[in-house]
């Protein structure tokens, strides 16, 4: 029998690939591929060798997906990070499942220097990209490697299709440092 776990990191996983693939009108009404050889469809990712790619690969975006009952956010992103660089893509973000929620309620977490990398490439000065997004500030303390910023799956889905529009993918010279 398969790790209760596991089944549903699983499902929490393909829910996520699902909608950001609807949302961004790259599957049509049946949930398949309108082309599937385009780079830019939302996958669950393979794992290869020893480093960990992460779970989700929306280019520009790592997605490391999370459903747990106990959050530990900022240890979650630097382990997004961590497998976005792993997986040769600017950024990692994790996205957390809100319990009895649908998924475009889920929880997406990134680093400050994250979210400013992506405002800079989208040419945002910083209320509107808040605002336009519906970011929202955790601050932990005075430690600010433990600072992220939230917003919701829903709105994380119109920040990747605003970035594919802007920033052609493979492009951002300022993304990837």
């Amino acid at each position: 029998m398969a790790n209760p776990n596991k089944v549903k990191g699983t499902q929490w996983e393909s829910a996520i690939r699902d909608y950001l693939n609807s949302s961004l009108g790259l599957v049509d009404e049946r949930g398949k591929f309108l082309d599937p050889m385009d780079g830019a469809n939302v996958r669950r990712a393979a794992q290869e060798g020893s480093k960990d790619v992460g779970d989700i690969h929306a280019a520009p975006f790592v997605l490391e997906a999370k459903n747990t009952a106990t959050p530990a956010v900022p240890t979650w992103i630097r382990q997004a990070e961590t497998e976005a660089e792993h997986a040769g893509f600017p950024f990692g973000v994790v996205v957390r499942k809100v319990r009895g929620s649908a998924v475009a309620m889920g929880r997406v977490h990134v680093s400050v220097r994250t979210w400013t990398r992506i405002r800079l490439d989208l040419g945002m000065p910083t209320d509107e990209f808040a605002a336009l997004y519906g970011w929202s500030v955790s601050l932990r303390g005075l430690d600010t490697s433990r600072w992220y910023l939230t917003t919701t799956l829903r709105d994380f889905a119109h920040v990747v299709g605003d970035y594919r529009r802007i920033v052609p993918l493979g492009v951002s010279a300022r993304a990837v440092r």
